[in-house]
C-alpha cells in the first residue's frame, strides 16, 4: 500500500524525485486529475470537467512535442467516449465541445470536425432573451454569469480552428449582454443570475424567488461566479489579434474587472471570500477556486501589458502562496489535490452561498489550480 504524504512539501520533494524533469504542484494536480480524478475514458460531458479538460489544453501548449501527445491522447479518448452524447443544448453543454474543435485544429480529424459544427449549431438554437443574451437554463430564459466562460471555452476553440471572427464577435456580444444585466453599479463586479421574465422558475437547485420583483437580478456577489468572467476575458484577449476591433472593449473590461475585485483581497491570506463584498460577515468563508480564478486573471493583465507589475504582482504572489499552504491536500501516491472547494452552485440568497460545503478536487478545481499555477510559474521564469 502506498503510503500518504505527511505535509504538502513532503508530496513534493517525493513527486520531484521520481521524476526527470523539474516538476512543481502544478504538474502534481495534473498528473493526479488525469490518472485519479478522471481517467479519461470515464469523462463526463460536463461543464466542470470542460473546465480540467481546458486547462489540460494550457498544458498542452507549454510542452514539447514529445510531451504534447500525453495530452491529445487524454483529450482524444475522452471526446471518444463521449462522442455519442456531445451537444450544445445548453451552455453547461456546450463547455466540453471546445475539446472536439481543438482535436479538430490539432488532428485534422474530419469526425472532430464534424461534431463541433453540430455543437455550434445546436448552440445557435438555444433560448435568448430578447436582448440577445443565451439562457443558462434550457427550460427558462435566465442570465447567469456561469454561462459567459462556458461558451467562451468553445467560442474562442472554433475561433483558433477556422480564424472566423464570428465567433469572437458571438463571445463579445454575449459579454457585453452579461455585463449590463448582471453588472452591481456599487461594487462594479457580477450578480450572479438574471431572470428575463416575470415569473419565478423552480429549477431544483436555486432557491426559489431568488429575482428580485423590480430588477429581476439576484441579490449576491458570488466570487466563482466573478472568477468565469475574469478567465474568459483573459483568455479572450490571449487569444484574438492584436489588431481585433474587439481587443480595446475587453482590454478596458479586464482592468475595470481587476480594478473591482483586487480590493476585496484578504491580504494576509492571499484568499478571497465567497462573498466577496462580504468579508467582515463571520460566516463567509475562504474559497480556493475563486482565488485562483481571480488571480489567474491578474497575472493575464500583468502578462498583457495592461496591468501595473509592481502593483498587482504581489497580489498574485500572495494567491498562489496562500494555495500552496492551505488549499492544496495530500492524497495517495505522490498527489496534491485542490481543497476548500466550494461545490457546484445554483442561484440563491446570503444564507445559500455561506452553507454551501467544501469539498476536494471538482473538475473545476482542478482546472482553476492549474491555470492559474501555469500562468504565474511562466511568469516568473519557472517554465
Amino acid at each position: 500500500m502506498k503510503k500518504k504524504c505527511p505535509v504538502i512539501f513532503a508530496c513534493l520533494l517525493f513527486f520531484s524525485a521520481s521524476n526527470a524533469i523539474s516538476q512543481t504542484w502544478v504538474d502534481s494536480v495534473d498528473a493526479h486529475g488525469r490518472e485519479v480524478f478522471m481517467p479519461a475514458d470515464k469523462y463526463k460531458w460536463d461543464w466542470g470537467q470542460a473546465t480540467f479538460l481546458n486547462s489540460l489544453i494550457h498544458l498542452y501548449n507549454t510542452k514539447s512535442a514529445t510531451d504534447k501527445k500525453v495530452y491529445v491522447s487524454y483529450i482524444k479518448t475522452a471526446m471518444d467516449a463521449t462522442y455519442a452524447v456531445a451537444n450544445g443544448k445548453h451552455p453547461n453543454a456546450i463547455a466540453s465541445g471546445h475539446a472536439m474543435a481543438f482535436l479538430a485544429r490539432v488532428t485534422g480529424d474530419k469526425k472532430y470536425l464534424g461534431k463541433a459544427n453540430e455543437i455550434y449549431a445546436d448552440y445557435l438554437k438555444i433560448p435568448r432573451a430578447a436582448n440577445g443574451g443565451v439562457s443558462h437554463r434550457a427550460e427558462t430564459v435566465e442570465l447567469w454569469d456561469d454561462t459567459v466562460y462556458m461558451l467562451s471555452m468553445f467560442l474562442l476553440e472554433m475561433y483558433r480552428l477556422t480564424g472566423d471572427e464570428k465567433y469572437v464577435g458571438e463571445f463579445v456580444t454575449q459579454f457585453n449582454v452579461h455585463n449590463k444585466e448582471l453588472t452591481d453599479e456599487k461594487s462594479g463586479l457580477w450578480v450572479h443570475g438574471w431572470d428575463a421574465d416575470n415569473e419565478d422558475y423552480n429549477d431544483g437547485c436555486s432557491i426559489l424567488g431568488w429575482p428580485d420583483k423590480t430588477t429581476r437580478k439576484s441579490s449576491q456577489i458570488w466570487a466563482r461566479g466573478n472568477g468565469w468572467v475574469g478567465m474568459a476575458l483573459s483568455d479572450a484577449l490571449n487569444t484574438i489579434s492584436n489588431k481585433s476591433k474587439y481587443r480595446k472593449t475587453l482590454e478596458k473590461a479586464l482592468v475595470h474587472y481587476v480594478q473591482s475585485v483586487a480590493p476585496f483581497q484578504n491580504k494576509q491570506t492571499g484568499y478571497w471570500y465567497t462573498l466577496i463584498t462580504l468579508p467582515d460577515n463571520p460566516k463567509n468563508y475562504e474559497e480556493s477556486s475563486a482565488t485562483a480564478m481571480f488571480a489567474y486573471t491578474i497575472i493575464n493583465g500583468i502578462k498583457l501589458n495592461l496591468l501595473d507589475k509592481k502593483k498587482y504582482l504581489p497580489i498574485a504572489e500572495q494567491s498562489y502562496k496562500g494555495l500552496r499552504a492551505s488549499g492544496l491536500k495530500s492524497t495517495e501516491g505522490p498527489y496534491l489535490i485542490p481543497t476548500k472547494v466550494s461545490g457546484g452552485t445554483c442561484v440563491g440568497d446570503e444564507n445559500y452561498y455561506l452553507t454551501r460545503k467544501l469539498t476536494d478536487g471538482t473538475g473545476f478545481g482542478y482546472g482553476s489550480f492549474i491555470m492559474f499555477g501555469l500562468a504565474y510559474e511562466q511568469l516568473k521564469g519557472k517554465r
